[in-house]
């Protein structure tokens, strides 16, 4: 028998309790501050990546479980839901960015490993997880898209593709969940520091330090995180179909103020 479901109150001391919340690429940045943050609201946090030491470090300090996973591997995704026995919250924020070049010299297998992190690796988690979503009675989706899946940018082409995707991919689940006691959320953000999605992108420390060069106080990962666990822990009836977060120095996607 399936435990009680306990809908999330935003007037009970630990909004999360009793629910069982799953976060992909929960070894650094975003992953790791979500899993942090709805620990504290009382989650019995999952925590999945490829990366099991992180994860381990991570679960020390913060509870919950550590569990790797690889979302580009189906073998990984069907071994990871198989070993799960209730899911309230899915968090899918497993992606990246891996190079800034412009179509014309396109990297093509950069672009199969940001399809296929962002968009595949999204759906192959959703599909697996979806049976223990509906079973939970008020399961959440949600998506951590960007602001490049709504604009386009010069040199941004393999990563705005792809999160483009993403984003189509939030709105047609939405649409065809919506007789079914499950929320798809998706929180886009502009500009967030952390320690490697520039990194990784740019391939450089100091390219990578000169995109938040001269922005006062760009989004950091907890901000992020901050806005996932508010929108996972409003009343079951209320859905935050798009939240879009940016620093308050970006006014759009080419408009960020920088000072000297």
């Amino acid at each position: 028998m399936s435990s009680p479901v306990i809908p999330p109150s935003t007037s009970a001391p630990s909004a999360g309790r009793g629910r069982v919340a799953v976060v992909t690429g929960a070894s650094s940045g975003i992953g790791a501050a979500t899993a942090e943050r709805l620990a504290a609201e009382g989650f019995d946090v999952v925590l999945a990546a490829r990366r099991l030491d992180r994860l381990t470090a991570l679960t020390e300090r913060i509870g919950g479980r550590a569990v790797q996973l690889d979302v580009t591997d189906p073998t990984s995704v069907t071994a990871f839901a198989a070993g799960l026995d209730r899911v309230d919250v899915l968090v899918n924020n497993a992606g990246g960015a891996f190079d800034a070049n412009p179509v014309a010299d396109a990297d093509l297998d950069s672009w199969q490993r940001t399809y296929d992190v962002n968009v595949l690796g999204t759906v192959r988690v959703t599909k697996a997880l979806l049976p223990a979503l509906r079973a939970s009675g008020a399961g959440d989706v949600v998506f951590v898209g960007s602001t490049a899946g709504l604009v386009s940018y010069e040199g941004g082409a393999s990563y705005t593709a792809a999160k483009h995707g993403v984003h189509t991919l939030a709105e047609t689940l939405r649409l065809e969940l919506v007789a079914e006691p499950v929320r798809v959320v998706e929180i886009a953000p502009g500009m967030v520091r952390t320690e490697e999605f520039s990194l990784n992108r740019t391939r450089s420390q100091e390219k990578a330090d000169a995109v938040y060069r001269g922005v006062r106080e760009p989004l950091v990962a907890a901000d992020v995180a901050d806005c996932i666990a508010w929108a996972v822990t409003r009343p079951h009836h209320v859905n935050v179909d798009l939240l879009v977060v940016r620093p308050r120095a970006q006014a759009a996607q080419h408009k960020v103020h920088r000072e000297a």
